[in-house]
């Protein structure tokens, strides 16, 4: 019986875990088969020519024999080829890279594919190694947090009360949250943001063009949205907290 396999295929690594002296496993999001787990025999090797190849946040093309049932295994890769286009990210913007390689780890489920998160992934991930991003940070991930949440079913919509399905006031204030979803805002909620700004956002995220649409729409809400988009990945990832984030504020307390 011949052997089964996924040929050039454009994906990325999230992470990799030693598995002997001279072998590693892949977390790897690939677009035409989400997130799968991949076997690099010999990969540590200094003579492999896997070696310089399998870095986390570089656009690759893979090819893998399949495992067992094809679904939910541990297949072996047979060849990796950097797709080039741009450097590695270094200093927040690596950091951030790193972040949402753990977010697409804890949320997306194996074997289930997603193209068009992994084309906006993709995108971020450009302008993560494209060298100075100034303000344009900050939309860019709070973008990414948002489609991620809608891709896999967890963002409510943000047109009206999750609780009351009330539509929104424009002028009115309503902030999201990981249990109730989008309520109306309290005196304590500082980050909430009016109704026209949460139908903005809405109404991007319905677009043929959700990812420039969405950046768009995040621009001036960026730092109100930061808060609110983490606590709902936060709750919906458990416990325990986010590697990244720890490693982000043990930073900012030195």
């Amino acid at each position: 019986m011949a052997t089964r396999r996924i040929v050039d295929e454009p994906a990325y690594i999230l992470h990799s875990y030693d598995y002997s002296e001279s072998s590693l496993i892949l977390e790897v999001f690939a677009r035409g088969c989400g997130r799968v787990v991949l076997l690099a025999k010999g990969a540590k090797k200094p003579t492999s020519g896997f070696r310089p190849v399998l870095l986390p946040l570089q656009p690759l093309r893979l090819t893998w024999s399949l495992g067992g049932s094809g679904e939910g295994e541990v297949h072996t890769l047979k060849g990796a080829e950097w797709a080039g286009g741009h450097v590695m990210p270094v200093g927040d913007a690596l950091l951030s890279g790193l972040y949402l390689n753990e977010l697409l780890m804890r949320l997306l489920a194996r074997d289930d594919a997603h193209a068009a998160l992994f084309d906006v992934y993709a995108g971020v991930v450009r302008v993560l190694g494209g060298g100075e991003h100034g303000e344009a940070l900050e939309p860019v991930l709070r973008a990414f947090e948002l489609l991620l949440l809608r891709h896999v079913g967890l963002l409510p919509a943000l047109n009206r009360e999750t609780a009351t399905l009330a539509e929104l006031q424009a002028e009115a204030r309503y902030v999201l949250t990981a249990e109730g979803g989008l309520r109306a805002a309290g005196a304590a909620d500082r980050s909430a943001l009016t109704g026209r700004q949460w139908l903005a956002l809405q109404q991007a995220l319905m677009t043929r063009s959700e990812y420039l649409a969405v950046l768009r729409a995040c621009a001036d809400v960026g730092a109100e949205l930061k808060p609110q988009l983490r606590a709902v990945l936060q709750y919906h990832c458990g416990l325990p907290l986010l590697r990244t984030r720890q490693l982000l504020m043990d930073l900012q307390s030195l």
